[in-house]
């Protein structure tokens, strides 16, 4: 396997030398703002991916008044979309900010920023996962939601959707046309069924393989789903908010290439490090496609009487 190179750089003088030499990955330790924009004009990305920070006060952000929030919001996607390749994607993977025990859907105030650039979106795909803090003033919180939007034209409506790398098992993949021409034969696909619009993916806590020191990560799977339906080998990939490089990992395993910018040193070191190991093939994570453990075997799922 041919060993490739991953850059580390906080010059942005690199960023077109990169560009121009087709530099498959690289980790730019610097402000998302910043590269943008002194990055070259004819540099375009076939997926924008990412998780931005919330405003809700984790060790890597400082909780701003919520209106401050979504203007430096709006100012890093208007950015963002100029370096969108038609035809592409963006996704864009957001929860909720949480005032006095009121929760504020961000992903529906965010919504203006991408359609005042004629963004289509596609799905409002619901995460949701098992495991989190247990509220006692509402219901606890166990969902998140990625917003997939795709640039593209009237005159060249096409984008990219790889449903069959991505298809899961049929409900009943047994199941045969009763009447008609095909009476008999299997009526579902072979290579299984779209997966619904609410994917049950376990988050990063603490005993998950991919943890790592970042508080807020997300997991590998979550990604590797997107990136092999939205993009084609080789596409390239980036994460503007990119912590520990979780999406670049799934671009490892799935080759395509991958930019990230991150602020933190000690992130750029870990995604690095991650990277490295699955572009060698020793990637610790979760397929997208691993069914979810059924609690009700282990043996805390019981209580035992102490008699």
């Amino acid at each position: 396997m041919e060993i490739q190179e991953i850059e580390v750089s906080c010059d942005p003088k690199r960023i077109e030398q990169s560009y121009s030499t087709n530099q498959r990955f690289c980790l730019w330790q610097m402000d998302t703002k910043s590269f943008l924009e002194k990055s070259p004009s004819n540099l375009k990305f076939d997926l924008i991916v990412t998780s931005p920070p919330y405003n809700i006060g984790k060790s890597y952000e400082k909780i701003k008044p919520l209106e401050n929030y979504l203007s430096s919001q709006e100012k890093i996607i208007d950015l963002l979309v100029e370096k969108l390749a038609e035809g592409g994607s963006l996704c864009w993977q957001i929860g909720n900010f949480v005032s006095k025990n009121e929760i504020i859907p961000l992903d529906i105030l965010l919504y203006p920023f991408f359609k005042k650039h004629n963004l289509q979106l596609r799905n409002r795909i619901i995460w949701r996962f098992g495991h989190g803090l247990h509220n006692t003033k509402r219901f606890s919180g166990r969902y998140e939601v990625v917003l997939w939007y795709t640039k593209t034209i009237k005159n060249k409506p096409d984008y990219t959707f790889n449903l069959n790398n991505v298809r899961i098992r049929s409900k009943y993949p047994g199941k045969r046309y009763f009447k008609g021409p095909n009476a008999g034969k299997i009526s579902s696909n072979p290579l299984g069924k779209n997966p619904e619009d609410v994917w049950d993916i376990p988050n990063v806590k603490s005993n998950h393989i991919e943890k790592t020191t970042h508080p807020c990560q997300f997991p590998v799977g979550l990604i590797e789903r997107i990136i092999l339906a939205l993009t084609n080998k080789d596409d390239l990939v980036f994460d503007p908010f990119c912590g520990v490089a979780s999406a670049g990992v799934a671009c490892a395993i799935h080759g395509r290439k991958f930019w990230g910018t991150e602020l933190s040193e000690e992130y750029i070191r870990i995604g690095q490090k991650r990277l490295k190991d699955a572009l060698n093939g020793k990637a610790k994570y979760r397929p997208h496609n691993k069914p979810i453990y059924d609690h009700t075997k282990s043996k805390l799922s019981k209580i035992i009487s102490s008699r």
